[in-house]
């Protein structure tokens, strides 16, 4: 009998000036729910609240995308006060999209409005790039953003993202951003 050795990933803990990201765990999916009930949070994402149950089934795809692709999702925890933040990482949602994104790593992020315009979502996504450029997975990170959401793409620009075409997702009007590696 041949036993395969299956090795399996989690996300990696990584630590910055004012937090900690690491793998979401059982004690965050309250937070999480809270977060994704949020009008103001789903506003440019879905445009409606997530129930606790679409919100758990997020929480495993993040955990799915670890052990599946060896990258994902963090949750973002403010480091002196413990508390939940948002969550920032990579996905292949594998989204029916045009320009399909398939194969290709996907940044995203969010952040409870508490912590919004503090620069919390920065710090994370600033190590998350970090993280995936250090990692060799992809050569490029792309992302997708509402166009009316001028908070994200400001952030987007500020840490490296470029526009390189318009589009649509869920009929909106949908901007797509990279930025290279290389």
């Amino acid at each position: 009998m041949i036993i395969e050795e299956v090795r399996c990933t989690t996300a990696p803990a990584i630590s910055g000036g004012r937090i900690i990201m690491r793998a979401h765990q059982d004690s965050d999916f309250e937070a999480c729910c809270a977060l994704w009930a949020d009008l103001d949070v789903v506003r440019f994402i879905s445009g409606k609240p997530s129930s606790p149950t679409d919100t758990w089934g997020r929480i495993l795809k993040y955990a799915g995308h670890w052990s599946l692709c060896g990258f994902g999702y963090w949750a973002v925890i403010e480091k002196d006060s413990g508390e939940f933040i948002g969550e920032v990482g990579f996905a292949d949602f594998r989204r029916e999209i045009t320009p399909a994104l398939t194969g290709l790593a996907e940044a995203g992020w969010v952040v409870s409005p508490k912590f919004h315009g503090k620069g919390y979502a920065r710090e994370a996504v600033g190590l998350s790039l970090s993280w995936l450029q250090r990692s060799n997975l992809f050569p490029e990170v792309h992302c997708i953003i509402a166009s009316e959401n001028k908070a994200s793409v400001s952030l987007a620009e500020r840490v490296g993202f470029e526009k390189y075409t318009d589009g649509t997702y869920l009929g909106q009007p949908t901007l797509f951003m990279k930025q290279s590696f290389t």
